[in-house]
């Protein structure tokens, strides 16, 4: 790997700016032999897909500078050295209040420098850069538990798809890259991140009731038992899921890849990879090129909110390393609650 990794340079334009592609030979996916120029390469060839996915969205780069079995790291903030002076950055703030310059790629040749840079993964916040703090991307995350699988997952993509279509709401499914299913719904970039996470809890709720036996909006594990999950902290300040058309961080190098509807019940994760997803693309297209068409008003799933709040359904767990929020329940495992932690907030 040494020596391949000193292969010589190039210079590549891409979207009408010089790209250089260093050690372009050097291996990023050991079991399947794929090198930095394959990265590199697949990332140019899906870039109507990506793009649509991270246009004008502060990304957080999950990097592996000696590929994927080497260190990891994720980069929040663009350096000004040794960066391209057309590289742009929006500013994002974390829930700490703390603010950084992340990558706002607003062509493809921003991606082709990240993979230069040795990112495998994108995450894009669910907002652009124009409006920061106002989300206009609802992220449905379907996360399989321990004792199910991916057609459990598949299965309760089906009772979201239904509760979206008695909405009139068009989401947008994709495979995660590894056992789980994201939904994409986009929304009016109208709200704050608090507001847009209990529309998701709203809409968790809802889909929960619908099949309880199979399907969870239980924060702690040791409540969900053989369900599937519906992550709604995935919509909270500072979470982000890896992007359609990403890379993932395993053995095969799958990828996050769109899907209609239909071919969900048809696919598995593992048809999805490197390899395949750019001929996929040459021969069908991609299944979220009209996700942009309509935004979404929240305003039904705010009002789920309201009457579940009086039923006494209010504000769920917020993820552990998040400030502690106003009307947020204790911060403590069920297992572990006793008068006193639940008393002072189990924060």
């Amino acid at each position: 790997m040494a020596a391949s990794s000193k292969s010589p340079a190039v210079e590549v334009e891409v979207a009408g700016r010089p790209v250089r592609l260093s050690s372009p030979d050097k291996v990023c996916f050991p079991q399947q032999g794929y090198t930095k120029r394959d990265v590199f390469e697949y990332y140019l060839a899906v870039g109507d897909g990506i793009m649509r996915a991270l246009d004008h969205r502060p990304t957080t780069l999950q990097r592996f500078p000696d590929g994927i079995e080497g260190e990891m790291f994720f980069q929040k903030r663009i350096s000004t050295r040794g960066v391209p002076p057309w590289v742009e950055s929006a500013t994002i703030t974390f829930p700490s209040g703390r603010t950084a310059a992340e990558l706002c790629p607003v062509d493809l040749a921003h991606v082709a420098w990240a993979a230069q840079m040795g990112t495998i993964v994108f995450h894009p916040w669910p907002v652009r850069a124009a409006a920061p703090d106002n989300p206009d991307e609802l992220r449905i995350d379907l996360d399989p538990q321990p004792g199910t699988n991916f057609a459990d997952v598949v299965g309760t993509a089906g009772v979201v798809h239904e509760v979206l279509d008695e909405l009139g709401w068009t989401g947008y499914p994709k495979t995660s890259g590894g056992r789980g299913v994201h939904v994409y719904v986009r929304i009016a970039p109208a709200h704050s991140f608090v507001e847009v996470r209990r529309a998701a809890i709203a809409l968790a709720r809802e889909v929960e009731r619908r099949s309880p036996d199979r399907i969870t909006t239980a924060w702690w594990k040791e409540e969900r038992g053989e369900r599937v999950f519906l992550d709604y902290n995935q919509t909270a300040r500072d979470r982000t899921i890896a992007c359609a058309y990403s890379l993932r961080a395993n053995a095969r190098a799958t990828v996050s890849t769109p899907v209609t509807w239909a071919e969900l019940t048809e696919v598995e994760p593992d048809d999805f990879d490197l390899r395949t997803v750019p001929k996929r693309v040459k021969a069908i297209g991609d299944p979220h090129a009209t996700i942009d068409d309509v935004a979404h008003d929240i305003a039904p799933l705010l009002e789920w909110a309201a009457r579940d709040e009086k039923a006494g359904l209010g504000d769920l767990p917020y993820p552990p390393d998040h400030p502690k929020m106003p009307g947020e329940p204790p911060r403590v495992q069920p297992s572990r609650k006793n008068a006193a932690n639940w008393a002072e907030g189990g924060s």
